[in-house]
């Protein structure tokens, strides 16, 4: 392998690790939120209640579509090469589609205020949904996560 080759897979190498990180940090931004919410429990409504709903929503959309238009895309462009990588990717890419579906349709129902208020009474059971689905997610990215930062094989 000659210099410039080794230079250009340890930028790469280097990208998908910023990219992981920033998805870690907004990952954990959106439990917190999550965690949050589920303490504000009985869900009432009122003015805490609606922001800490808003918040969760917000942060769990940064979440998503931070995976999908950093991480990736990153892979999608062909910008990690690694085999195992790649076949990591592809077997958990659909189901963390999938679940890209359940989160805009969380985030669709209690958008804003109005949608909050209509759907409170949900709330408890979606919260309890949206935290299943979010569990399989992780799962996953942790799954391709765990592969990224390994060692070329």
């Amino acid at each position: 392998m000659d210099m410039t080759t080794q230079i250009d897979i340890s930028e790469r190498r280097g990208q998908s690790y910023q990219l992981i990180d920033e998805l870690m940090t907004l990952r954990t931004e959106m439990l917190a939120q999550y965690s949050m919410l589920g303490s504000a429990r009985p869900f009432e409504k009122d003015d805490e209640t609606i922001t800490a709903i808003q918040d969760f929503c917000q942060a769990l959309v940064d979440y998503t579509a931070d995976a999908h238009f950093s991480l990736y895309r990153f892979i999608s462009e062909g910008k990690e090469r690694r085999a195992q990588v790649l076949d990591v990717a592809n077997r958990v890419y659909p189901k963390i589609s999938e679940t890209t579906g359940i989160i805009i349709a969380f985030n669709d129902k209690y958008d804003n205020q109005k949608h909050c208020e209509e759907s409170l009474g949900m709330l408890e059971k979606d919260l309890s949904y949206i935290g299943e689905v979010l569990a399989d997610r992780i799962e996953n990215e942790d799954n391709l996560i765990r592969v990224l930062r390994s060692e070329r094989k």
